[in-house]
């Protein structure tokens, strides 16, 4: 079984997710952290369950969601995973972040990069990848097939989609893949967004004001 635990950080609401299985094991996705206090509650939640952090994930590396990547390496020695075509995006992370004024510890880089043909392990059980861009030139969403859960990133939000005016993202391929690889998966399947409360595939596909399946 997989349990996941939100987190919301950060002056942009953003949700940070710890996925954690039977054996204790956990994977640390779009690390949100920004100051001392934030970084405690990550670190409590951790260590009161007893968890081992085996990997941390971005779904793509907009400065809200990679705030935390510095003190995850630093407290437990794991590099951030993401495809590669996002390292232009973090790397400019740290030109802009004083001056909108948010403590930013520049991230690691990663040794190896995701691909869509790869999977995540988290014990026994996989995350199959999908590569939808269109928010952001090269983002990741991670689906349980096994457990029906999506997480999705800036990709779909309830009733909404990702902003698509930051450089790298592109409107039409961002609905182009909601359509072909979000909304082709199970009705029932859980997506936990970048931002915002959880939704469903069949919620999304009938009411979402941008794209109706």
């Amino acid at each position: 079984m997989i349990k996941i635990e939100t987190f919301v950080f950060n002056p942009y609401q953003e949700n940070t997710y710890i996925l954690h299985d039977e054996q204790q094991n956990c994977i640390i996705v779009d690390p949100g952290m920004h100051n001392p206090m934030e970084e405690q509650k990550i670190k409590s939640f951790i260590e009161a369950h007893k968890l081992s952090p085996i990997s941390l994930l971005n779904t793509h590396c907009h400065i809200d969601h990679v705030l935390g990547n510095r003190f995850v390496f630093d407290e437990w020695g794991l590099k951030p995973q993401f495809h590669e075509g996002e390292v232009p995006v973090l790397v400019a992370v740290q030109n802009y972040a004083p001056q909108m004024g948010i403590r930013y510890e520049v991230s690691p880089i990663p040794d190896t990069f995701l691909t869509e043909q790869d999977t995540i392990q988290l014990g026994k059980h996989e995350l199959q990848i999908i590569f939808a861009p269109g928010h952001s030139p090269a983002h990741l969403c991670f689906y349980s097939a096994a457990f029906g859960f999506l997480i999705g990133g800036d990709v779909l939000f309830r009733n909404s989609i990702g902003r698509t005016d930051l450089p790298g993202g592109d409107h039409d391929t961002l609905l182009n893949n909601i359509a072909t690889k979000i909304y082709t998966l199970p009705n029932d399947t859980v997506i936990y967004p970048g931002h915002g409360p959880t939704t469903t595939v069949e919620f999304e596909r009938n009411t979402n004001p941008y794209i109706r399946g």
